[in-house]
């Protein structure tokens, strides 16, 4: 039940941040690391892949968790550099004024892809087909 709940929140918060891409853009822009091309496209496209990220964790049939699981956590991972960007420019943004607080914000993304990987049975499911038959 704990697993079901968690999966639930987690589809939760990925759709609200979906949205706040397009109705705080601004923050989301912060974010973008210099490198990438197209920093509005970046925000946009984002977003709507996390409202999309986060109705199959709503949705999702229980089949297909474990492998969505994975791709959420992937997400998180594909992410990370523009969190890493965040920190490094020292850009203000969501809320986050100093370095120490946007340094604190990069240590919960790997708890994010536990999230994913745990209320999805994602690493369980693979931990139980990776084990050699007998």
């Amino acid at each position: 039940m704990l697993h079901i709940l968690a999966r639930l929140a987690l589809g939760v918060v990925l759709v609200g941040a979906g949205i706040s891409h397009f109705t705080n853009a601004e923050s989301f822009l912060a974010q973008v690391p210099s490198w990438l091309p197209a920093p509005d496209a970046v925000v946009a496209i984002s977003g709507v892949i996390e409202v999309m990220l986060g109705v199959a964790l709503l949705a999702a049939p229980r089949r297909f968790q474990p492998v969505l699981g994975w791709v959420v956590a992937a997400f998180f991972v594909l992410i990370f550099p523009g969190n890493i960007s965040h920190f490094v420019s020292g850009t203000p943004g969501f809320g986050l004024d100093s370095d120490a607080a946007r340094f604190i914000r990069l240590l919960f993304q790997p708890v994010l892809v536990v999230w994913a990987l745990w209320c999805t049975d994602a690493w369980s499911n693979w931990r139980r087909r990776s084990r050699p038959t007998r």
